[in-house]
């Protein structure tokens, strides 16, 4: 479900904040099926994707949890980490080996208080992907428990 129109670091971060940014990154394997997070947990780190799938998923009352998203190579995997309570608010799961960079949320955070025209421009991006995410989550489960048509715009 990757559409072209997913926000990437690279298209939207300036190259001198995005190598300030990649200072803290670290280079992470994830077998398949792994969760990186679930809901409600605490986020305190993030992912940018090299190689793999990872699908976002949300939990539905008596339900398997409804995937959201696939997200693949470039795509950034949560958002919770960047503000406040710092809480999970979809679920993340490997669907294939993942190598990903991974940062430490506190750190980046840190790095973006000291410089706010690198903060700036993460909290853009990171706008950026929550509104990209909330119209596919909105998508998604239209498509899967609304009656037909009823999420049609008029």
């Amino acid at each position: 479900m990757t559409t072209a129109t997913t926000p990437r670091m690279t298209r939207s971060l300036p190259a001198e904040h995005r190598g300030t940014l990649m200072t803290l990154a670290r280079e992470a394997s994830v077998p398949q099926g792994t969760r990186l997070f679930d809901e409600g947990g605490r986020a305190d780190r993030f992912w940018i994707v090299r190689t793999g799938t990872v699908a976002l998923d949300v939990r539905v009352p008596g339900r398997r949890p409804a995937v959201i998203e696939t997200l693949g190579f470039g795509d950034l995997v949560g958002c919770s980490w960047l503000f406040p309570p710092h809480v999970w608010h979809m679920g993340a799961e490997a669907v294939t080996p993942v190598r990903a960079w991974e940062f430490d949320a506190r750190a980046v955070r840190d790095l973006c208080r000291s410089d706010p025209r690198l903060g700036e421009a993460v909290g853009r991006w990171v706008g950026l992907v929550l509104a990209h995410r909330l119209h596919a989550a909105r998508t998604r489960l239209l498509d899967l428990y609304a009656p037909y048509g009823i999420g049609i715009p008029g």
